[in-house]
């Protein structure tokens, strides 16, 4: 039977992600099965796995630095916000169906089987389980019926660490107060407290170590000191959203309300000279050297918020000279026109930006799928990713078709053995040659096809880019990222200290 071990935090954005991500490398390093596991996961950034199913990509990420192929079974249950108040629930990969906040919170004890179950597949095939928690386990209102917290943990009797953001001020309040708002049943799990994203003199911290154990009565694991590695993050609250500095090279991403899987252009951040930019109005925009739209949860509602904001006036303008692209959302908005006549986002059809001849019907069912092949037949600035071959996966509601037979008679390229969501191309080019758009998520990802985008807009610009390299693998330089993650918490966690209550640890 599995060991478990589960990070908690004191509330969102606290780095527990990060540190499970961290503890499946060790735990690999050191020769162990390790598969990750959240109950319950609220994100817009999700993946699909091979065998069609969705999930959280923090949950995808955690599978790669433990070495495995991602499952469904390491996030049964995934909450994708719709609005403010409601998201659509999906259950074990697929969509169950749009619940309110209310409705769900009465619904969500029925989905313990699915989570046990789902544990339990896990426990067939690792050695080690490492459990990643929710927001924090001390919001009063959302204790009753928990399923990825404590109740959670008391369920698969899994010892926690609870982990504190010092970065964002008041790390003894928040560990402390957490603690003090536990049920002593609860209590008694926190096996150890992690403060995380240090900077600075860890001495000048120790008299506060030494209140906090004495006050909590639990031993501090580790000081994680801020770690800059370049893995995704799947909060909203993410840094890079920030960003406002231009590079040699200026890609502005556009931050649509809800805004999914903008982890698709973390590639180019990795690449020298190179900014991306997330801006939500005109004046952010300014004049990019490339625009990117992307996924979108509610593809309508967002492109009505482009299109009262300005910000669709203005890339539209920039599209006579600027290269555009849109991924899935992004490309339905791109296109002449997205229908919803089954009520699926906001029950209206809607004019789209008219800059791809495609249109757009949101369905019943989600497509999901993985895709793999090669671009081909590209024009104007877009003929540079000719020849390039891709892997990614789909994940939408609506088809898109061609607007003309001219369109639709084009040739269908970089299919998958799978069949395709659409007649289209993989990647659909506008006449002017200025505007694409694709569904395939992770588009950019495989071989040097980020690099051939940033190539062709330094040469359109006239500049050279130093370091600059085709033979950059962002796949190759993320697991040396995730080694660098395991490598910094050994140094700053007490490895010991976490094996010994794996040891003790009641299944």
């Amino acid at each position: 039977m599995s060991k478990v071990i589960m990070i908690q935090g004191t509330m969102s954005n606290a780095g527990k992600s990060l540190l499970a991500a961290g503890l499946c490398r060790i735990f690999k390093q050191d020769g162990y099965r390790v598969a990750p596991f959240k109950s319950q996961n609220m994100a817009l950034n999700s993946f699909i796995t091979k065998d069609g199913f969705e999930m959280g990509r923090a949950q995808v990420v955690q599978a790669r630095a433990a070495g495995i192929e991602p499952s469904v079974y390491m996030n049964p249950i995934l909450l994708k916000p719709v609005s403010d108040m409601g998201s659509q629930v999906i259950v074990n990969g697929k969509p169950v169906s749009n619940m309110p906040a209310r409705k769900y919170f009465a619904y969500k004890k029925q989905l313990i089987p699915d989570i046990i179950h789902a544990f339990k597949k896990l426990e067939e095939q690792a050695d080690i389980i490492v459990i990643e928690g929710a927001g924090s386990p001390a919001e009063i209102n959302l204790k009753a019926d928990d399923i990825v917290n404590m109740g959670l943990a008391k369920l698969v009797g899994a010892p926690v660490l609870l982990a504190g953001d010092i970065d964002r001020g008041g790390v003894f309040a928040q560990l402390l107060g957490t603690l003090m708002l536990l049920e002593p049943d609860e209590k008694e799990l926190v096996k150890g407290l992690i403060i995380n994203k240090f900077r600075g003199d860890k001495t000048i911290l120790d008299p506060g170590i030494v209140m906090l154990e004495e006050r909590g009565n639990v031993p501090v694991a580790g000081v994680i000191p801020y770690m800059k590695v370049a893995i995704e993050e799947e909060d909203s609250l993410s840094e890079k959203l920030e960003q406002s500095q231009k590079g040699l090279i200026d890609l502005a991403v556009i931050r649509l309300p809800r805004m999914s899987n903008y982890t698709d252009f973390d590639v180019f951040e990795q690449l020298s000279g190179v900014s991306v930019r997330y801006v939500h109005n005109v004046r952010e925009l300014e004049t990019p050297d490339c625009i990117f739209l992307p996924g979108s949860k509610n593809t309508i509602g967002d492109l009505l918020w482009m299109r009262q904001s300005g910000i669709e006036a203005a890339v539209k303008k920039l599209s006579k000279t600027t290269p555009v692209i849109g991924i899935c959302g992004g490309f339905q908005m791109l296109g002449e026109s997205i229908a919803d006549p089954f009520g699926i986002e906001q029950g209206m059809d809607a004019p789209g930006m008219g800059l791809l001849p495609i249109q757009t019907t949101l369905t019943k069912e989600k497509t999901r799928l993985q895709v793999t092949g090669t671009i081909d037949h590209l024009s104007g600035v877009w003929s540079c990713l000719n020849g390039s071959p891709y892997e990614g996966y789909e994940i939408h509601m609506g088809k898109s078709t061609a607007v003309n037979a001219a369109s639709s008679k084009e040739k269908k390229v970089g299919q998958s053995p799978k069949q395709p969501s659409s007649d289209l191309p993989t990647v659909v080019c506008s006449e002017n040659g200025m505007v694409c758009g694709s569904y395939v998520h992770g588009l950019f990802d495989e071989g040097d096809l980020a690099w051939k985008l940033v190539k062709m807009l330094a040469d359109k610009k006239n500049v050279t880019l130093e370091a600059l390299q085709s033979g950059f693998d962002y796949k190759k330089f993320q697991e040396s990222q995730y080694d660098l993650l395991a490598d910094t918490i050994r140094q700053h966690m007490d490895m010991d200290f976490v094996y010994s209550i794996l040891r003790e640890a009641k299944i």
